[in-house]
């Protein structure tokens, strides 16, 4: 054990659409870079581990090596434990199901001009905010059966993000206590 903290490196958009990621070979490329105790969660992209010196040049590493090694390009957002316990107890709206509440780690916080861009997109019954680096989610019938279009939202917010559900985040939050 080293004794520095474990981060969170979010990768986005992985085992979906074709970008394959097996989580063991993840963990590998981390170690490869010097990270240390190296694990994931689920296959959905979620590495925990110490990352050697600055976190933002192990997160850019970590891009550049997942590029080189399976082909495609994928964004890394990581958050210490504490940022990630702070997005959680932001989450702005009554949590009526965990799995329809969302977290979504974004590369920055958004401009305010394109806050407004985006809060022109109709919603129906789902709520959003954004909270700094994060925008939170509430869905009214899951992320399956969206009433706003989010793919919409994250353009006119004009930075990327990984969402994962409240369930997700709680456990993340777990194995790095």
């Amino acid at each position: 054990m080293s004794g520095a903290p474990v981060r969170l490196h979010l990768l986005r958009a992985v085992n979906v659409g074709g970008a394959k990621l097996p989580m063991a070979e993840l963990r590998e490329v981390a170690a490869e870079l010097g990270g240390t105790e190296v694990s994931t969660y689920i296959a959905s992209g979620n590495l925990l581990c110490v990352p050697p010196g600055d976190p933002e040049a192990f997160d850019r590493a970590l891009e550049k090596a997942v590029e080189a090694r399976f082909g495609f390009f994928r964004e890394v957002i990581s958050r210490s434990r504490e940022e990630v316990a702070a997005a959680l107890a932001a989450h702005p709206f009554e949590v009526v199901e965990p799995k329809f509440s969302y977290v979504t780690f974004l590369t920055e916080a958004p401009t305010a001009e394109a806050l407004a861009a985006a809060h022109e997109v109709p919603t129906g019954d789902d709520l959003w905010e954004v909270v700094g680096r994060e925008m939170h989610v509430r869905y009214a019938d899951g992320a399956g059966r969206p009433q706003m279009k989010d793919a919409t939202i994250g353009r006119r917010l004009g930075v990327k993000g990984t969402a994962r559900n409240l369930n997700t985040v709680q456990k993340l939050l777990d194995l790095t206590a």
